[in-house]
């Protein structure tokens, strides 16, 4: 492990010397498409065009043995740098602003074609590069920060020191109608709201699972098995998983794709956050004129699974319009979560910090992931503009900023409101730089009967990363 570790920073120090850090966006930023990372995801303003993250057959130019696919694979390496600071409300326990920069690097290897079959390794670090002035903690739990009782005194900073597996996989895609992957790999759904890697943070989510993807006409369908969750709080947090995943896609044209779904969540040493979730998603864009207009609506009912928890049934509803002119597009969203003031309506496995605001203010007690046990409406406007001008090392800019109206979604009472900007920008093909904000302010009155929001906290980061 110590040699592994020596690699990995080994190779952050070189790319380190030579470029620096970055947050890479795509070459052509979408307005709808996230990136593996959830950057630019947090960004989008609409639909993600595709179910799910699936690569694509390569029957061109596949090796002739075993060896030569190895050989003739390529290199994965990424390393990422970031500072984050937190000037959350004081209390008698946490009295210090929070501070951190780190760094993560991956390194990997992906083989080549061989008879459909490609493999897949990837090892990834994130170390302290300053010093640890935050904590580490489920969000919502009472218990001592996992980095040491002394550092409750500061917010949480979810980025522990941890050098581990990150993915492991083989997949085999004999056709364009069928895949299949096992092992440690990285699952993405839609926009992510229900499934995700929760790539914002620097310790990725992956999951030791079996899935299938298939094709026919216009229907797809996604299943997998998860037997394992990595989540990004290390080793010692992860969750052992008995869980099944499912969803079909219907695409009839453009203007519509109609998706319903299931997960089935069972954790053994996360109880409270087993659950079962059944929905429906419906979604397109079209063209009015010189606007494109995309929308998506989201309805889903969740409830105990497998004698986990006590009985409930909570619904959910979501739904967003967005407009597009030339560099500009506007998005208006709501979502109602519904809560019966023990528990709200949670996405344990999503990449919950590009919802209900950036600086992650609403946590579920039980669950350790983001909700509210009154349930929680968040009526949110964003605009984003992508300037056409670039220079030699600064292009493909793009500017976005959100504002959220928080309501207790039991009582109607007011939570409080949140203003999230970010602005980034590739420095080169491949590096390139995020500067990001979150300001949440939380009402000060609290009708009797609602639950207490949370405190008032400001965020600010920045990112740099460098993808080969």
């Amino acid at each position: 492990m110590s040699r592994l570790r020596g690699a990995l920073a080994a190779g952050a120090a070189i790319v380190w010397a030579g470029t620096a850090y970055a947050q890479a966006p795509p070459d052509t930023p979408s307005v709808t498409a996230p990136t593996e990372d959830g950057l630019d995801m947090e960004a989008a303003v609409g639909p993600v065009p595709a179910p799910h993250e699936a690569p694509a057959p390569e029957p061109v130019g596949a090796a002739t043995t075993i060896s030569d696919a190895i050989m003739g694979g390529k290199l994965l390496l990424e390393v990422r740098g970031r500072y984050e600071s937190v000037d959350q409300k004081r209390t008698a326990v946490l009295t210090r602003n929070g501070e951190s920069f780190t760094i993560r690097t991956r390194l990997g290897w992906e083989t080549g074609d061989w008879n459909g079959f490609k493999g897949l390794v990837e090892f990834e670090d994130v170390r302290q590069a300053g010093p640890e002035h935050f904590q580490v903690q489920v969000p919502g739990a009472t218990t001592p920060p996992l980095n040491g009782a002394a550092k409750a005194r500061y917010p949480i900073i979810n980025d522990p020191d941890v050098t581990e597996l990150n993915r492991l996989q083989l997949s085999w895609t004999p056709n364009a109608a069928f895949q299949g992957v096992v092992g440690r790999q990285r699952i993405v759904l839609d926009d992510q709201r229900f499934i995700g890697n929760v790539g914002w943070r620097q310790d990725e989510q992956t999951f030791d699972a079996l899935r299938l993807d298939l094709a026919h006409g216009r229907f797809k369908l996604f299943y997998a098995y998860v037997h394992h969750v990595n989540r990004v709080l290390g080793e010692q947090r992860d969750w052992d998983s008995d869980s099944h995943l499912a969803q079909l896609t219907w695409s009839p044209a453009e203007q519509l794709r109609v998706q319903p779904f299931v997960y089935a969540l069972d954790f053994s040493n996360a109880a409270a956050n087993s659950s079962l979730t059944k929905g429906v998603k419906a979604s397109g864009k079209t063209w009015l004129g010189l606007f494109q207009v995309a929308y998506s609506a989201t309805w889903a009912n969740q409830r105990d699974y497998n004698g986990n928890t006590p009985g409930y049934s909570l619904d959910y509803w979501g739904g967003d319009v967005a407009g597009t002119f030339d560099i500009w597009t506007a998005r208006i969203a709501f979502e109602s979560l519904e809560g019966n003031g023990v528990r709200g309506f949670t996405t344990p496995l999503a990449t919950t910090h590009a919802f209900q605001g950036w600086s992650d203010a609403f946590v579920q007690p039980a669950g350790g992931n983001k909700g509210f046990v009154d349930g929680i409406e968040d009526l949110n406007f964003t605009l984003n503009v992508r300037p056409r001008f670039r220079w030699a090392y600064l292009f493909n800019i793009d500017v976005l900023v959100r504002y959220h109206d928080f309501n207790n979604q039991r009582t109607g009472a007011g939570l409080g409101r949140e203003w999230n900007a970010q602005v980034q920008a590739a420095l080169n093909p491949k590096l390139s730089a995020a500067i990001k904000y979150a300001d949440f302010e939380r009402n000060t009155r609290v009708p009797a009967g609602s639950a207490a929001p949370p405190p008032s906290r400001t965020k600010v980061w920045f990112t740099l990363e460098y993808k080969l």
